[in-house]
């Protein structure tokens, strides 16, 4: 096998082990309307992203040095502290059917981003690319009686827009030499989680009562859905060009879908499966064309005499063993 085979090979298993994140991402809904409480959008967000990330950060014992704590915070906000909220705020005041497809443009806002960071004329193909998925989905989730409400709207395209520039900026800056996905992804989410705790104990209140199956709900949405899911996809973001990863987005609304028909017994239509079929073409050709953004990380210069490398990260001191 040529070193050109053995790179599209890497290429396609970590294209196929970062598309498994928004095909779990697409069993939020499931998983929320059946086990989770009611009405709580925002303590929602908040279990998914504080708890998860805690645990990750006392797991890797890792913690962000230097330039990567302003980087975390502002990757953190992006993909946790904005973007769950505006996902739910969409969610709560627009059919499921058109929050679906105003998520379903953050491939198209990624390709902007791209070319806005590399100074560089958009990739053809990709736009075409998103505009194939976007009509897709529009076919696999829209209802003739959609309605419109101007702040859900903007809630969605704002909420897309978040996720598709922390998708270009983590694929831009990477990860840190020597802190593995799990560290990252414990750094974004701790993050993130302290911007929506204060958020969610104003706008709604004291935690609500839980029963088993809202506890398990909510260990599933952090452990699985969360934590590994998000591993997965910061893991592919270092690996392979940003545009390309989000495309993978696309999978999210397929996967619920299909989730739904399987599980609670909703219909698909001829029309919807053409739908699929459509997005999943869009994704594909998402795949081709672009190429991976060169990152500061990637060059390493050789120091001054006297010059002292920064370190990235360091690892927490660890408690002392009983004797």
């Amino acid at each position: 096998m040529t070193t050109t085979d053995t790179a599209a090979t890497s290429r396609v298993g970590t294209l196929a082990l970062t598309g498994l994140a928004p095909l779990v991402w697409g069993s939020t809904y499931a998983v929320t309307t059946e086990f989770l409480p009611p009405d709580r959008p925002m303590f929602t967000a908040l279990m998914r992203a504080l708890p998860a990330g805690l645990v990750l950060l006392a797991a890797t014992r890792v913690l962000p040095r230097g330039r990567w704590i302003w980087r975390t915070a502002v990757l953190g906000l992006l993909n946790f502290g904005a973007f769950f909220p505006l996902l739910f705020l969409a969610a709560y005041r627009l059919p499921g059917g058109v929050a679906a497809v105003l998520g379903a443009a953050a491939p198209m806002f990624a390709v902007v981003f791209t070319a806005l960071l590399m100074r560089q004329r958009p990739d053809g193909r990709k736009l075409l690319a998103g505009v194939i998925g976007i009509v897709g989905v529009s076919l696999v989730v829209l209802r003739a009686t959609a309605a419109l409400d101007l702040v859900g709207v903007l809630a969605g395209l704002f909420g897309a827009g978040s996720m598709a520039a922390a998708t270009v900026l983590a694929g831009r800056w990477g990860r840190p030499e020597g802190v593995g996905p799990l560290a990252i992804t414990g750094w974004q989410l701790t993050a993130g989680g302290l911007v929506l705790l204060p958020l969610a104990l104003v706008t709604e209140g004291a935690p609500p009562a839980l029963d088993g199956s809202a506890i398990g709900g909510y260990l599933y949405l952090g452990v699985i859905g969360t934590a590994a899911a998000y591993a997965m996809w910061f893991r592919g973001l270092s690996r392979v060009p940003a545009t390309s990863v989000a495309f993978l987005g696309l999978l999210s609304p397929l996967s619920a879908a299909v989730i739904g028909w399987v599980w609670l017994g909703q219909a698909l239509t001829p029309l919807q499966l053409l739908g699929i079929a459509i997005a999943l073409g869009g994704t594909l050709l998402g795949q081709t064309g672009g190429r991976r953004i060169a990152r500061r990380e990637d060059v390493v210069p050789q120091p001054l005499p006297d010059a002292v490398p920064e370190r990235a990260g360091a690892l927490l001191p660890t408690p002392a063993r009983a004797a």
